[in-house]
């Protein structure tokens, strides 16, 4: 078939008239006729009925009535590009974008790329749903597209992270929850909520999210659906409805102090906004990282576009600015520094995933995939502060829930996570060890515990798979006695009683300062019943001091009565702690060990990052912030003696240090079975950084 004979036929169906065809075509009616005749006889079937000097379409020529147009269309726009490629470039850019980029982002980017290229004609196409976007770079309506979904699953489509977005609660100025600093989802049921229809990018986005946490909106008292942004502005600032959008959305308003945008625990990590284009222009993507090899002169304009967008941009008219995307190589750290974690120099910039807009289209199929649960059972220690990120963040923000895998073999899994919380890592070492959980947070001493199985072939095998938080100077282990006790240092402790957690760090560091100072058999180590201040203060008739492991002894010395021993005495090596699963789930499921690891990533971030992140931790465990902020490292604090730093690289060396020391000990020879190659599996930890 061809076009000439199409756009004959699509002339003849216009006027049904083979007559006023070839008038229009300014053509003999038996020149009109053979072009007809000919492209049925291609077809194999007949395109008009002919009744008499009057005809009408088949169905196939309806069919073809319909489809056509967009042949000649393609055609005629092939043939200007072409032209324009033979010219030396193109001399138009269209971007396509849904509503809240096209309203507050890209105007700003698009004005900069005017100022630099005057002599191409930009047009921005906006569109109110994600299949419009798609359907216009499938066809070529739009040369490049803006969106904050994921269309990955399309293999015409080629897309990159070029900027991060933050969604929110929105609020009227004057609603009382303006008074608090920070919000949950679980916490707003009872109060009525406005939202955009199904399918928009946000309720998609808000909707997914839900879905991960097990949310339904049917426990929500009131919500409503309003049709746009208008409507949806006056809900909030007439009668005090909630709704959810982005930092994008509503900038007016905020700037106006009419509208707040309120933070989510839910919603604690930013989401990434994507450069959407056509694979077929895919390669210029390349090209802008090596301008010197650049010799696609015809696709200028959308390279530089490209370039621009890459460099990221500041929301709201404040101009552009270099979007951080750190590297994801493990970062190396062979010094005893502590680390610089900031935004700038922190190894990943870690984001929500956005919902893919392919995954809903279908929904339908897997509604009918067969459920099955799997059950994830995790030990942590909310109170040990150091350890916050691998646990307690992770389950306030629900950052696991987010990663866990849920297509492929994992569709329609439906995930139990159970979190167990231990004041100390001896009942995690026994729960792993009984297959009763299988993902433990420990310190370093019974994390070595737990890769041993004494010759008990009926004990789990576990795996390290990450360090949580390090202090490379052997802070976060120390003795406390009462103020008005004689001891003064680990010599004076002889013929003494220290109650310690027994198979905890401070234990281990108990042993190891005890063996060096030869006083291993003249200290008597006792068993503590908790590791609450309140109940130690009750017992200092019975023990003549404690060992504790951060942050109790800091919280005992805060409360008053107590004072640490002189810091000089306390054993140097370094103190870490880290996460070791079950052997069988990384066997069984190691996609799911990949899930935490991005978990625990994130929640290291989002700690690092967060100026209230203290406040927060210390909230939900009801401990001083100041504590918290000494115990684990924060963005801004001078590093003083006591405080770990977020760290998920394996160190071997010291690893093995602890062991050549502690293997020493009478009752600890059994630590020198532990096969380092065997139980270390630091894969799982570049898998994860690899693909957030």
């Amino acid at each position: 078939m061809e076009i000439y004979q199409l756009r004959v036929f699509l002339e003849v169906a216009k006027y049904l008239s083979f007559t006023e065809a070839a008038d229009a075509l300014n053509l003999t009616q038996p020149a009109v006729s053979a072009k007809i005749r000919s492209l049925e006889a291609e077809l194999k079937t007949s395109l008009f009925h002919r009744l008499g000097r009057r005809v009408e379409l088949t169905l196939v020529g309806q069919y073809l009535l319909d489809k056509g147009p967009e042949l000649v269309n393609l055609e005629a726009r092939l043939t200007q590009e072409i032209e324009e490629i033979k010219r030396g470039k193109l001399s138009s850019l269209k971007v396509g974008c849904i509503s809240a980029t096209a309203d507050h982002w890209l105007p700003t980017l698009l004005f900069r790329y005017r100022q630099q290229y005057p002599q191409v004609q930009t047009q921005c196409v906006q569109f109110n749903w994600p299949d419009q976007l798609h359907r216009a770079i499938t066809s070529g309506e739009i040369d490049v597209a803006i969106s904050d979904l994921s269309f990955s699953g399309f293999d015409e489509i080629s897309e990159t992270i070029i900027d991060t977005i933050q969604y929110s609660l929105v609020v009227s100025a004057s609603h009382p929850l303006v008074k608090q600093s920070w919000l949950s989802l679980k916490e707003l049921r009872n109060q009525p909520w406005v939202l955009p229809p199904e399918g928009f990018p946000n309720r998609i986005i808000l909707d997914k999210r839900l879905e991960e946490l097990g949310i339904n909106w049917s426990s929500f008292s009131k919500v409503e659906v309003a049709d746009s942004p208008n409507l949806i502005r006056t809900y909030l600032l007439e009668g005090y409805y909630l709704s959810f959008a982005s930092n994008l959305e509503f900038q007016i308003e905020q700037q106006t102090n009419l509208l707040k945008m309120m933070p989510l625990e839910e919603f604690a990590l930013g989401t990434p906004l994507f450069l959407l284009l056509p694979k077929r222009f895919s390669a210029c993507l390349e090209s802008c990282h090596q301008p010197s090899l650049n010799k696609n002169q015809e696709l200028e304009p959308i390279q530089n576009f490209v370039k621009l967008a890459r460099e990221g941009i500041q929301p709201f008219g404040k101009g552009m600015t270099k979007n951080v995307r750190g590297d994801r190589s493990i970062a190396s750290q062979t010094t005893n520094s502590a680390p610089n974690i900031n935004q700038s120099s922190h190894p990943l910039i870690t984001r929500f995933q956005s919902p893919s807009f392919q995954a809903r289209s279908h929904t339908a199929q897997s509604a009918t995939t067969p459920t099955k649960t799997l059950t994830l059972t995790i030990g942590i220690q909310n109170h040990t502060i150091q350890t916050a990120t691998a646990g307690l963040i992770m389950q306030r923000l629900g950052l696991l829930e987010h990663f866990l895998p849920r297509e492929g073999r994992y569709s329609g899994t439906q995930y139990q996570i159970q979190w167990w919380n231990y004041s100390s890592g001896a009942p995690i070492v026994e729960g792993l060890h009984s297959k009763q959980i299988d993902i433990g947070v420990l310190g370093d001493y019974p994390l070595l515990l737990s890769a041993v199985q004494q010759n008990i072939e009926t004990l789990a095998e576990t795996r390290l798979i990450s360090f949580v938080a390090s202090n490379p100077d052997g802070a976060g282990n120390d003795v406390i006695v009462p103020h008005r006790s004689l001891l003064n240092s680990f010599e004076d402790l002889k013929g003494r009683v220290i109650a310690v957690p027994f198979s905890s760090a401070a234990h281990g560091m108990m042993m190891r300062s005890l063996y060096r100072k030869q006083l291993l058999d003249d200290v008597r180590l006792t068993s503590i019943d908790t590791l609450n201040p309140h109940s130690a203060n009750k017992r200092t008739h019975l023990v003549d001091g404690y060992a504790y492991f951060a942050p109790f002894h800091e919280i005992a010395k805060h409360k008053g009565g107590f004072r640490r021993l002189l810091e000089g005495d306390r054993d140097r090596l370094p103190t870490f702690h880290g996460v070791v699963v079950q052997q069988a789930l990384t066997e069984v499921y190691p996609e799911v060990v990949v899930a935490y690891l991005k978990a625990l990533l994130a929640a290291q971030y989002w700690y690092t990052t967060n100026p209230l992140a203290p406040t927060l931790v210390s909230r939900w465990i009801d401990l001083d912030a100041a504590i918290v902020s000494k115990t684990l490292y924060v963005e801004g604090q001078n590093h003083a003696e006591g405080i770990f730093f977020p760290e998920t690289q394996i160190r071997l060396d010291w690893i093995n240090e602890h062991i050549r020391q502690l293997t020493m000990i009478t009752g600890n020879e059994h630590l020198s079975q532990i096969n380092l190659d065997r139980w270390v599996q630091a894969e799982f930890l570049e898998k994860a950084m690899a693909t957030l």
